[in-house]
């Protein structure tokens, strides 16, 4: 592609090119929006530019969708169940323990939005489906899936039994392939809808202990990639979520060991661990409509832990 000293745009051996004596700066924001179809060769343009705050406040309006959220219960799922529901979504939330879910709902309903509790067991693929079914009969669309519900048995590989093994996948890989499966053949006939997988760090990386959860994890980021190319072309956009260390009901134990939090807060560059409502951002931004150009992507929601490791020494004078 080369830009010419009038700005159209042409193609040239797949690499982009600028030409001319003139240097041209493109501003990032300015040509936000601006779509271009290709015919006999030339480019057709026109601009879909956002005209006022309004506007662009619009783009991350979650109005008049429905969200289904696993493991809406606490933790994660409940933050992002709450943040989706204060951006203007309907919330299904599911998973196991009725009381907790309807701890949930009661939260979301007292900030006057709209959610309700559905029980679901993520490793029976009859409980996933009804959940489904019965979203869509209640509400008549599914338009944005979290696949939050998760777990995880830290033992060594050599302590890894043929059960556990069972257990993690069912729940991370198994029953979410399979609900996703079941939502996106709704939203394929819509044409329209964002699968949201929540990921790991170790999507990326792995740590000790956690073998069977690391390999479930990486998976998924795999899977978000093949659900991209999948359903892309039905105008549904797939990406994952990949926090790093939360603090939740679930790791509350494990992070209040003195020596792992420190350790936890010096290795985050950010100086600290994360909270479910850190990830509510991310994940509205990838409900709404602002993100209809983006899939298959990893995000990294981990204060930067992923960026790398600091010298463990003093920088030089």
């Amino acid at each position: 592609m080369r830009v010419t000293r009038t700005g159209h745009f042409t193609f040239r051996s797949g690499l982009i090119r600028l030409v001319g004596t003139r240097l041209f700066t493109i501003n990032l924001l300015s040509i936000l929006g601006v779509l271009s179809r290709c015919r006999g060769g030339h480019i057709a343009r026109y601009a879909n530019t956002i005209a006022n705050k309004e506007e662009a406040l619009n783009l991350f309006s979650l109005n008049g969708r429905v969200a289904l959220v696993t493991g809406a219960g606490r933790g994660i799922g409940r933050g992002i169940a709450e943040g989706l529901a204060g951006h203007g979504a309907t919330v299904v939330c599911a998973a196991r323990t009725r009381s907790q879910l309807d701890e949930a709902v009661e939260t979301i309903t007292a900030r006057d939005g709209i959610a309700v509790a559905i029980e679901m067991d993520m490793s029976d693929l009859a409980s996933v489906r009804s959940a489904v079914d019965e979203t869509i009969e209640r509400f008549g669309q599914i338009d944005i899936l979290v696949n939050n519900a998760g777990m995880n048995i830290r033992e060594p590989i050599e302590d890894v039994t043929e059960d556990h093994y069972d257990q993690i996948m069912a729940v991370n890989l198994k029953g979410l392939y399979f609900l996703s499966q079941e939502v996106f053949v709704h939203m394929k006939s819509r044409k329209k809808g964002k699968v949201i997988n929540i990921g790991s760090l170790t999507t990326g990386i792995s740590l000790h202990s956690v073998s069977v959860y690391t390999a479930t994890k990486g998976a998924v980021g795999q899977l978000t990639k093949a659900q991209a190319l999948e359903m892309g072309p039905h105008n549904i956009q797939s990406n994952a979520i990949c926090p790093g260390f939360i603090l939740t009901p679930l790791t509350e134990k494990l992070w209040s060991d003195p020596t792992l939090q420190e350790w936890g807060n010096r290795r985050t560059p950010a100086g600290r661990l994360g909270v479910p409502g850190d990830l509510v951002g991310t994940a509205v931004y990838l409900a709404s409509s602002a993100s209809d150009f983006v899939t298959g992507q990893e995000i990294y929601v981990d204060g930067g832990f992923m960026a790398g490791e600091s010298w463990p020494i003093p920088p030089p004078k």
